[in-house]
C-alpha cells in the first residue's frame, strides 16, 4: 500500500470532520429551536471525536500527535474540502450543508467498511452508525420545511443553488485515486459521488425542491491540496486559542 497515498485519504476525512464540527459548534446557543440547538451540538461533538480518531491513525504511520496535528497547522496544511469552511449563515444554509455533506459522508463509509486497510475499515464500521443518525436528522428536516411554506422552499432552494458547486467539491480526486482504487483501499471518488447524486435525488423529489443541473456547475476544487477560503485561517485560529497558550489541555 502507498503510504502516501493512505495518508492523503486519512487527511482529508479527518480534517473534513474536524473543520465541520466546529462549525456545527457555532450553532451552540444559537439555533432556532431548543431541539435544533442540542442536535447541531451533538453532532459536532460527534464529528470531532472522529476526527481525534482518524488523527490517531496518522499518528500510528508516523505523523504528529493529534491535537498537534489539529491545532499547529496553517490554513494551507489542510485538506479539507471547501464546503465544510464555509460560514454557517443563516439555518437553511447550515440544514443544507448538513443534508449533502453528512450523505456522502455516511456513503463514504460505508464503502470505506470494506477497505482492505483493516484500521480504516474498523473505524468505518463504527462511524458510519454514527453518522447514519446524522443523515436521517437531515432528511426529516429537508422533507418537511422542503414542502412547507412558500418561504421555506425558497430558503431551501437558494442555500441549495449556492451550496452545490462547493458540495461537489467533496468529490476532488486525489492525486493518488488509482494507487486507492488499485490496493482495495476505497473505490474512489467517482464512485462515491455517482451514488451520492442518487441518494440525494432521492430526498429532493420528496419535496418541492429543485436540484441544480449538476453537470453545468463548476465544483468548488482546490480545498484537498490546501487552497482554501478566506474562512478557513481565522476558524483555526479560533479554535486553536486555547491549544496555544495552554498545549496540555485536553480536547
Amino acid at each position: 500500500m502507498n503510504t502516501e497515498a493512505l495518508k492523503e485519504l486519512l487527511y482529508k476525512i479527518a480534517d473534513d470532520q474536524l473543520i465541520l464540527g466546529h462549525r456545527n459548534s457555532e450553532w451552540t446557543g444559537f439555533g432556532p429551536l431548543l431541539e435544533e440547538d442540542i442536535a447541531f451540538s451533538s453532532m459536532a461533538q460527534d464529528k470531532v471525536g472522529q476526527s481525534w480518531q482518524f488523527y490517531k491513525i496518522l499518528n500510528e504511520l508516523g505523523e504528529s500527535d493529534p491535537d498537534t496535528v489539529a491545532f499547529m497547522r496553517n490554513a494551507d496544511q489542510f485538506h479539507n474540502c471547501q464546503f465544510v469552511e464555509l460560514p454557517n449563515g443563516e439555518y437553511d444554509f447550515s440544514l443544507i450543508r448538513h443534508f449533502l455533506f453528512d450523505t456522502a459522508e455516511l456513503i463514504r463509509f460505508t464503502m470505506l467498511a470494506d477497505s482492505t486497510y483493516e484500521p480504516i475499515s474498523q473505524l468505518a464500521k463504527k462511524i458510519r452508525g454514527e453518522v447514519k443518525y446524522h443523515t436521517m436528522h437531515a432528511n426529516i428536516w429537508i422533507k418537511q420545511l422542503g414542502s412547507a411554506t412558500p418561504e421555506s422552499i425558497q430558503r431551501l432552494q437558494d442555500s441549495l443553488n449556492q451550496a452545490m458547486p462547493y458540495a461537489l467539491g467533496i468529490f476532488e480526486p486525489s492525486p493518488f485515486e488509482d494507487d486507492l482504487i488499485s490496493s482495495g483501499t476505497f473505490v474512489g471518488e467517482k464512485a462515491l459521488e455517482s451514488e451520492w447524486k442518487k441518494q440525494i435525488k432521492e430526498i429532493i423529489d420528496q419535496t418541492e425542491l429543485d436540484l441544480p443541473d449538476m453537470d453545468s456547475l463548476t465544483p468548488a476544487f482546490g480545498g484537498r491540496s490546501g487552497n482554501h477560503t478566506e474562512h478557513l485561517q481565522p476558524l483555526l485560529d479560533e479554535m486553536s486559542e486555547v491549544f496555544r497558550v495552554d498545549p496540555t489541555a485536553d480536547w
